[in-house]
């Protein structure tokens, strides 16, 4: 391989490490898989019904990032076969010579399951058999990795590494284990295993350029530092967190959704990332941010296009017209074509749509579905016709969407896989990055009297033990935060949302409850009221 290439990819793949993208994007996601295929392994060596279940449910991801790679091309195939009671035997005894408990090679466990299973449809080409089979391998934990055919062979292609053997797929898979390897060996801390190293490759491809800060002459990249600041603005862990992270998924989809538990910063988060994008608004033309929140009574009419009521005189009727997403892409688009005539690059134009699961999706986004990922104005067979004007329409590739999802909120589940296989999501969580260490960060800048506040929330959030349901510091990022303030806070907007989500548990309750400090600075809560009746509980705070 070229060592001055290998060099400048094993640190762009460490700066992905640095700044969390690799965490956050890949690595939590592969984990839940392993920890999952594992209890696979163990139900098939060890005979229990169960393990075709428990293969459906590793597969059939409840957030639909398995759509994102090709594995999603063996979830039609693995779900005929354990539909048919001869094709699932098949599958047993495949699985079983995969996952052995023996000493066989990575190449001789891939090559026993391709011999016991026949081709069939999307799963016949050398690349639909191994992709799937390297997935399942993954019950062996890190050092049996995913194999990406387009990102590793660019990665082959970038760095000099021989295109791997035209033979059987054992030797395939081989060929890029002892790749990863070479890329451990080379790294400097991270990556330190066979995973991460293939997570990098899947980020980087062979294009590590597109995580370089650095201007060609070295300086830096005024966009870059432009998203790098606001980062430092908001207080985001780390600070590049939106131009290494979240810029490239919105550079990639157009779309995202910030997800997470109320009051970790979502929507501030977007409409501060939105303006900061879309740059310095010119005088007399359209806002290039427009914000729109789904509730559920929001439909197609109010958001594409619809016939609503008017009055024209004393006379009743109805009358069509554009909802934010047609009057945004209409923005967007004449922008185009005022950028083409002007010979420059079109400024970017921004929907951020809060609480975008509260509305019925598939009703308010119709054909959105279809244009959402197909971005291309100029391309005849990337536009549909609207419901009602039936007026050809598309989006722009100069209009951006940010969307944000309450995790606590249960209609998350109504989120269909259609809509999370079009956006990438981001999930804000305060014991994650961007936003671990923000509410101690701000008290510290605003009220460091008040900073042991962090510490309670951080507390309350362990006891809670839900993620999806934890406490965000923006209830205590307020203006003038006083001790009075703080107690009001904790009593009546904190300490109800708690209840909500500890109902039928009182003893968790009121341990919460006892972390909030009295007037002293003392823990509040004794040992008696913590365990006495609800009406006695929290009276001190």
């Amino acid at each position: 391989m070229d060592p001055n290439k290998l060099d400048y990819y094993m640190r762009m793949g460490k700066r992905l490490f640095d700044d969390g993208t690799i965490r956050g994007a890949e690595l939590d996601f592969k984990e839940q898989l392993i920890a999952g295929l594992e209890k696979t392994r163990h139900a098939v060596l060890s005979g229990s019904d169960d393990w075709a279940s428990l293969l459906e449910n590793v597969v059939k991801d409840p957030e639909n990032r398995i759509t994102e790679r090709r594995w999603v091309q063996f979830w039609p195939v693995l779900r005929d076969w354990l539909g048919s009671e001869d094709d699932r035997a098949i599958l047993l005894g495949a699985l079983k010579d995969l996952w052995a408990d023996d000493d066989k090679s990575a190449g001789d466990r891939v090559r026993a399951f391709d011999e016991r299973v026949p081709p069939r449809e999307r799963f016949r080409t050398r690349a639909e058999r191994l992709v799937p089979i390297a997935f399942l391998l993954m019950a062996f934990g890190h050092d049996y990795p995913p194999f990406g055919v387009n990102n590793l062979e660019s990665a082959y292609k970038y760095l000099g590494y021989p295109k791997h053997p035209n033979s059987n797929l054992g030797e395939v898979y081989e060929h890029e284990l002892k790749f990863l390897d070479q890329l451990v060996h080379h790294s400097e801390g991270r990556p330190v295993d066979r995973l991460e190293a293939q997570s990098v490759v899947w980020w980087l491809g062979g294009n590590p350029e597109k995580v370089d800060t650095n201007g060609p002459n070295g300086d830096p990249d005024p966009f870059t530092e432009r998203l790098d600041n606001l980062g430092k603005k908001l207080l985001l862990d780390p600070p590049s967190f939106l131009s290494k992270t979240v810029w490239p998924m919105l550079e990639d989809k157009r779309q995202i959704i910030f997800q997470g538990p109320p009051g970790t910063g979502k929507t501030w988060v977007a409409r501060k990332l939105a303006e900061c994008l879309a740059g310095e608004q010119r005088e007399g033309e359209p806002k290039r941010v427009k914000l729109v929140q789904f509730h559920p009574s929001f439909a197609y009419e109010d958001f594409v296009q619809g016939f609503r009521p008017t009055l024209k005189g004393d006379r009743a009727g109805f009358e069509l017209r554009d909802g934010p997403l047609r009057d945004a892409a209409k923005a967007a688009k004449a922008e185009v074509e005022k950028a083409r005539k002007e010979n420059r690059e079109p400024e970017k134009y921004f929907l951020v749509i809060d609480e975008i699961n509260r509305g019925n999706i598939a009703k308010v986004f119709g054909e959105l579905y279809f244009l959402l990922e197909y971005r291309d104005e100029d391309g005849e067979d990337n536009k549909m016709r609207l419901q009602y004007s039936e007026q050809e329409f598309s989006l722009p590739k100069n209009l951006y969407i940010i969307g944000t999802m309450n995790t606590a909120d249960r209609s998350i589940a109504l989120v269909d896989a259609a809509l999370r296989r079009r956006f990438y999501f981001v999930t804000f969580h305060p014991d994650d990055p961007p936003i671990k260490g923000l509410l101690n960060e701000w008290l510290k800048e605003n009220a460091p009297e008040m900073e042991g506040i962090a510490q309670v929330v951080d507390d309350a959030n362990k006891k809670l033990g839900n993620k999806d349901a934890a406490i965000g510091p923006s209830y205590f990022m307020k203006k003038n935060l006083d001790e009075g303030m703080a107690d009001r806070i904790w009593e009546y907007n904190v300490l109800p949302y708690v209840e909500e989500q500890l109902y039928g548990d009182p003893g968790t309750l009121n341990e919460i409850k006892a972390l909030w400090p009295d007037g002293d600075g003392e823990q509040g809560g004794s040992d008696e009221s913590a365990s006495g009746d609800d009406d006695d509980e929290g009276k001190d705070v």
